[in-house]
């Protein structure tokens, strides 16, 4: 029987494994299969005394388990907006390893969740009901909107979020500005594709007016180091609102917690034509 593992980056924060579980139990009862919530590092290092007495589970162990067990058919849903490195080099580089020690075996890796050039409109419903969500909780107007993700040393992956601020934009309408930001790049010109920090953009828009607020939307699946309660984006906009008096900050939901992210997972899952052997 085909083992299908629900597979994210990993970190170190508890609520990010909390959720990985959910969405994984959400999905399995969607399309009817236990799908297994498994992380490509970090996780481990997390108490289980913190996850309910359930350690989290990293992939290259269970994958060794299920095959010295005697498993040999596994597939991999990618909880990755894009092509990133873990999808391209270390789950190839970890499946080699494994055959090495166990034989042949057969793994497919589904399409991550915004594949290019076809992208994923559902992804921009996603965003732009999230904003409409905060816009009603806050009660302030849209009218300047930064998309954060990440950012990636990679011109592919910053490619995805470059194709889903184009379509937020076209949906959001010409009223709205809308910049991009990421959290982490690689200094030199040879990156400015990545993007400017969010600390760079919030301290432009902040200069040029701090009467309108500005809205976050955020390009994150899981609260982690970055996004979620005491993360690095809540501290930087502490920080800018603290520098500029009057400015707001609004945080959009995560992707994560959309309910059309288990509907783009569980397409993903049918579409066995698109899945790729590693």
């Amino acid at each position: 029987m085909e083992s299908v593992l629900l597979l994210d980056n990993g970190s170190r924060r508890a609520a990010a494994v909390d959720a990985l579980r959910r969405l994984a139990e959400t999905l399995g009862a969607r399309c009817g299969l236990p799908i297994e919530p498994v992380s490509l590092a970090h996780a481990d290092r997390i108490p289980a005394d913190r996850l309910d007495g359930r350690p989290a589970t990293l992939l290259e162990p269970l994958l060794e388990a299920r095959l010295s067990a005697g498993a040999r058919d596994f597939l991999i849903l990618p909880l990755f907006f894009g092509p990133s490195a873990a999808l391209t080099e270390a789950v190839p580089a970890l499946v080699a390893r494994l055959r090495a020690r166990h034989g042949d075996f057969a793994l497919r890796l589904a399409p991550e969740l915004c594949p290019l050039p076809a992208g994923e409109p559902l992804l921009t419903r996603i965003l732009a009901e999230q904003l409409a969500r905060l816009a009603e909780t806050t009660g302030d107007r849209p009218r300047r909107v930064i998309l954060v993700d990440h950012g990636s040393p990679n011109p592919e992956v910053s490619a995805v979020r470059a194709w889903l601020a184009a379509r937020l934009a076209e949906r959001l309408g010409q009223v709205i500005e809308l910049d991009q930001a990421v959290m982490e790049r690689r200094p030199g010109a040879a990156y400015d594709f990545n993007g400017p920090l969010l600390e760079q953009q919030l301290e432009r828009l902040a200069s040029n007016e701090c009467d309108s607020p500005i809205f976050l939307s955020m390009l994150f699946l899981a609260p982690g180091r970055h996004a979620g309660p005491g993360g690095d984006i809540a501290e930087i906009c502490a920080r800018a609102e603290q520098a500029h008096a009057g400015l707001r900050i609004h945080v959009s939901g995560l992707v994560g917690e959309h309910p059309l992210l288990p509907e783009i997972l569980a397409a993903r899952l049918r579409q066995r034509a698109t899945h790729h052997r590693l």
